[in-house]
């Protein structure tokens, strides 16, 4: 892949502040696309990731606002038009867990997740879309989960969300192929992150065990693929859900 594949391509990827989507937009911007972080105005990270960004050459601008709110989606994708000219690539990122049995799990952690997860991705899409469509081009690609495959103890509303985020990429896929917009997800499985450095020793063991190339995968693996779907190496993919995951689930 070419790596100035991008340039003068536009990006914005929410929940951009850290982890995998800081990890997206690096990328993305690596390959020459102009990028618009995007997160929750109480994110106190995403104006350092920007600075990081932009020592590495990079054309980066900050979008404070939550998913969750079509005012705030709307001004992040104007913002994005108004700096930019375009928006060319949009990958919905943004989300959160709020992990409980069924059983103990309050209806304001189900509505969170959902509302984040899956409206938010909606709203984002929503709102880029009425500008891919006028360009006749575009890339959305949303960062779902293996969980959202298979199920997850504990995760009933994670899985969910990104079970029902699956259905929306198909669906877009669909409406929006005769606009030459393609639409995918990356299905990532264990990722490196702050959260699986705690676990137990034992928990690690039990979930390399079943990850058959026996390592958890980096945000820079995840990364990679989306850089893909995001290039015209991907033209002709479309409605494709590809697991991240080192074969967890296959």
């Amino acid at each position: 892949m070419n790596n100035m594949q991008l340039k003068g391509k536009t990006a914005v990827v929410t929940g951009s502040g850290r982890g995998l989507g800081k990890a997206i937009a690096k990328k993305l911007g690596e390959m020459g696309a102009n990028i618009v972080l995007n997160d929750i105005s109480s994110s106190d990270c995403l104006d350092d990731t920007a600075k990081e960004l932009k020592a590495l050459g990079i054309n980066v601008i900050v979008t404070k606002g939550d998913v969750r709110n079509p005012e705030d989606t709307e001004a992040m994708i104007k913002a994005c038009i108004d700096e930019f000219g375009s928006i060319d690539i949009l990958v919905n990122n943004a989300g959160i867990t709020r992990d409980m049995p069924i059983i103990k799990m309050k209806e304001e952690d189900w509505d969170d997740v959902l509302d984040i997860n899956l409206k938010g991705a909606f709203l984002c899409t929503k709102a880029a879309v009425k500008y891919m469509m006028k360009q006749r081009s575009g890339k959305i690609i949303n960062i779902a989960s293996v969980a959202g495959v298979m199920g997850n103890r504990g995760q009933a509303n994670y899985s969910a969300s990104k079970a029902g985020l699956i259905g929306l990429t198909k669906s877009t896929a669909k409406e929006l192929a005769s606009r030459n917009i393609t639409c995918n997800a990356v299905a990532p499985g264990v990722i490196e992150s702050k959260m699986t450095e705690v676990l137990p020793d034992n928990v690690k063991e039990n979930y390399l065990n079943n990850i058959p190339l026996k390592r958890f995968g980096t945000p820079e693996d995840v990364a990679n693929v989306v850089a893909f779907l995001a290039s015209s190496d991907s033209d002709y993919v479309t409605g494709q859900v590809i697991h991240i995951d080192g074969g967890l689930v296959m």
